[in-house]
């Protein structure tokens, strides 16, 4: 009971901090580790009616950005996301803007995560060793920052699409614990998601091997998106082995990269899907 006081303390005093919708927060700083040192620009398609970027094709500085919860509705629960784009580009509107607002009229901080892209034109980086290394960092920032935010530090799940899909299974079968003794107070904090959401994730079958103490996921694609069936199931099996609880939807239409944007075909009602799982895993109240 006294924990669960304090954190409402926490809570309410988190929106007194206050944040502007949609800040960019680095990941690190001083500049994201690896061998590719760069000190070029990024570059984006600016939107004709926002402020934020609509699609990224060169990222070299790995960022969230912060969407928390309206005050009256904030629950303390947080989704880091992870927009898709193939490693090649970020679709960072469709799946990450309007992710985060869907995230947040349901009472959940949203963290869009702006990750290094493995497949750009000219490109050194990995997916697992860039990418993952951003959206491990992704998890200990909001983590470590839980206070600040508003969040629950045990309430921070990780949800990708796509290639973002694909780093959700990825950082949600190779997390750590942190390191106690790092100078960096992030990188003392678990970059273990709480649970996880991984929607048409694409990824070569066999690459991912889930352990016994992966979080809770959610899984979602289209039996049209034949590419992205075959993951899923496996991910879904895999999970399934190692006893870790695992819900998976397969709608029959619907083309890849639905987002979360209406349509007439029942995909488009994922994510109450999602939300009654959220509620039926106790992480968020009906």
């Amino acid at each position: 009971m006294i924990l669960r006081l304090v954190f409402g303390v926490v809570l309410v005093c988190g929106g007194v901090f206050g944040i502007e919708r949609g800040a960019e927060v680095r990941l690190w700083p001083n500049g994201a580790p690896g061998p590719e040192s760069e000190a070029t620009a990024e570059v984006f398609e600016s939107a004709a009616n926002s402020k934020l970027p609509q699609r990224f094709t060169v990222v070299h500085y790995p960022s969230i950005y912060v969407f928390l919860a309206p005050p009256d509705k904030a629950s303390g629960m947080a989704v880091v996301v992870a927009p898709g784009g193939g490693h090649s580009q970020l679709v960072i509107d469709k799946e990450g803007w309007e992710i985060a607002d869907w995230l947040n009229r349901n009472g959940i901080a949203a963290f869009v995560l702006k990750y290094r892209l493995a497949r750009a034109p000219g490109s050194h980086y990995t997916v697992e060793r860039d990418a993952l290394a951003d959206a491990a960092r992704a998890v200990r920032t909001v983590r470590s920052r839980a206070g600040e935010w508003g969040v629950d530090p045990w309430r921070i799940g990780f949800m990708g699409f796509s290639a973002g899909g694909e780093l959700t299974a990825l950082i949600e079968t190779r997390f750590d614990a942190g390191n106690a003794s790092a100078a960096d107070p992030v990188e003392r904090a678990s970059s273990r998601p709480d649970f996880a959401a991984a929607i048409y994730p694409g990824f070569k079958p066999g690459t991912i091997t889930a352990p016994k103490d992966a979080p809770p996921t959610f899984l979602m694609c289209t039996d049209e998106d034949r590419a992205h069936v075959v993951t899923t199931v496996n991910l879904y099996l895999d999970l399934q082995k190692q006893g870790v609880p695992a819900e998976m939807h397969i709608y029959a239409s619907g083309a890849h990269g639905v987002g979360m944007r209406p349509s007439h075909l029942p995909v488009a009602t994922w994510p109450d899907r999602l939300r009654d799982w959220m509620v039926d895993r106790k992480l968020l109240k009906e």
